[in-house]
C-alpha cells in the first residue's frame, strides 16, 4: 500500500458518498481519485482498469455537466429510470466492450487478468453512464461489479483497494435505497 493509493481511497469514499447524496461535488473529487487511480493500475499491470480509468475522468466531466446543467423544466438531474429496451442494450454494448478490450488485452499485452479485467471496464462504462445520467438500475450494476472488483484487488495485493471498493459496495446498497425512495422517480 502505498501513501498514493492511500489518498485516492480516500478520495474516492468522498466521491460516493456525495454521489449517494446527490451532491454534485462528488464529479471533481471523483475526476482527482481517477487520475490517481491510472497510475496506480499501471503499476500493477491492470491495463483495462487504468484505460477505464481513462475514461472515468472523461465521464467524471460528463457526470458533473450533467447534475449541474439548468433545463426547462427542473433546475438539476432529477433521478430516473431505464425502460428494458435500453437497459437490454446498454448491457449488450458492455458486453461487447468487455469481449473487445479482453481479447485486445489477452493478444497484446502483458495484463495480469485480461478478460476479466477487460469484463469490469466494460460494464463499469455502463454503470458509470448511468450514474451520470441519474438512472437508479446504476446502483445494483455497481454492487455487482464492486463485489467482483474486490476479489480482483485481493489478488493482485491492492488491499486498500480491495477495502475501497468493499466499501463501495456498501455505499452502492445505500445509494440504491435512497435513489429508489427519491420523489423524482415516483413521477
Amino acid at each position: 500500500m502505498s501513501g498514493l493509493e492511500l489518498f485516492a481511497a480516500a478520495l474516492g469514499v468522498i466521491a460516493v458518498w456525495l454521489t449517494v447524496k446527490q451532491n454534485p461535488w462528488c464529479w471533481p473529487i471523483g475526476l482527482v481519485m481517477v487520475l490517481l487511480y491510472v497510475w496506480i493500475f499501471f503499476d500493477v499491470k491492470l491495463y483495462s482498469d487504468m484505460l477505464l480509468q481513462v475514461v472515468y475522468a472523461v465521464l467524471q466531466l460528463y457526470g458533473w455537466w450533467q447534475w449541474t446543467r439548468r433545463g426547462e423544466r427542473r433546475d438539476v438531474r432529477q433521478v430516473t429510470s431505464l425502460g428494458g429496451g435500453p437497459l437490454a442494450m446498454s448491457l449488450a454494448i458492455g458486453a461487447i466492450v468487455s469481449l473487445a478490450l479482453g481479447a485486445a488485452m489477452a493478444h497484446f499485452t502483458d495484463a495480469a487478468q485480461p478478460w476479466l479485467d477487460a469484463a469490469l471496464t466494460g460494464f463499469s462504462l455502463v454503470a458509470q453512464v448511468w450514474m451520470a445520467q441519474k438512472r437508479v438500475q446504476c446502483w445494483p450494476l455497481w454492487i455487482v461489479l464492486d463485489v467482483i472488483f474486490v476479489g480482483l484487488f485481493l489478488y493482485k495485493a491492492l488491499y486498500l483497494t480491495a477495502g475501497l471498493y468493499a466499501l463501495f459496495t456498501l455505499l452502492a446498497v445505500q445509494g440504491w435505497r435512497e435513489w429508489r425512495a427519491d420523489p423524482a422517480l415516483a413521477r
